[in-house]
């Protein structure tokens, strides 16, 4: 299972690439403009942080496939380490992955809300797919059983291509599409948060506590 943070703020990225077991940082066109900062020091910053081992996801904002080449190489090239380049599923970006793959740049095809699309895309040459969990929720969907459906395809082929569910409000979403065999997730700082919090839990932890303290007082393992 990877995790992946699906945020442009640095502060966010910072924390959780320092407690949490994160594969990389997503981004996409609104998430970087709502840090209204220069795109190249941001993406700069981004990867200043997660070092060049882990994976940095941008999206083009091109419309032909042939600018979105050119943008994913530019991208690759100056991204300073491990990079997937993200393409919306449409005929531009199928052709686009096709290229990018026998260019050897990774390609993650966003913006994914059906099963047939991520079959086209897999078959096209993305590395993954990215569909997009509580919109399909909102729309009375079921964006679970749409990520079951898309990794059971992936595996009946079989094809090289790892599910990567975006699109949360829940930890419960998350812990669904990990059940059904997803690959990865893209959540938010605050969705990641709650993946552990849960009230037993602080329960249990404050009693371990209390029975210490009761003996022991403010004393720690380190004391004796």
């Amino acid at each position: 299972m990877l995790y992946f943070l699906d945020t442009a703020n640095v502060e966010d990225i910072r924390h959780c690439n320092e407690f949490y077991p994160l594969s990389g940082v997503t981004t996409n066109p609104s998430i970087i403009a709502r840090e209204k900062k220069d795109f190249w020091t941001l993406i700069r910053e981004i990867r200043e942080i997660i070092g060049p081992n882990k994976l940095l996801f941008a999206q083009t904002v091109q419309s032909k496939a042939e600018k979105m080449v050119e943008e994913a190489k530019l991208l690759n090239e100056r991204s300073g380490g491990e990079f997937c380049i993200k393409i919306p599923i449409s005929e531009e970006g199928l052709k686009a992955a096709s290229i990018l793959k026998k260019q050897g740049i990774h390609v993650l095809m966003t913006a994914i809300f059906t099963p047939a699309q991520a079959l086209i895309a897999a078959k096209s040459g993305a590395d993954y797919v990215a569909p997009y969990v509580n919109r399909l929720d909102n729309i009375i969907a079921d964006g679970t059983n749409v990520v079951a459906e898309i990794v059971k395809q992936f595996e009946t082929y079989p094809l090289p291509c790892q599910v990567l569910a975006a699109s949360f409000q829940t930890a419960e979403q998350v812990h669904k599409c990990a059940a059904a065999g997803c690959h990865g997730v893209t959540v938010s700082a605050d969705i990641l948060k709650a993946v552990i919090n849960y009230p037993m839990t602080d329960s249990a932890v404050l009693h371990f506590d209390a029975d210490w303290k009761s003996v022991y007082g403010d004393k720690t393992i380190l004391d004796f």
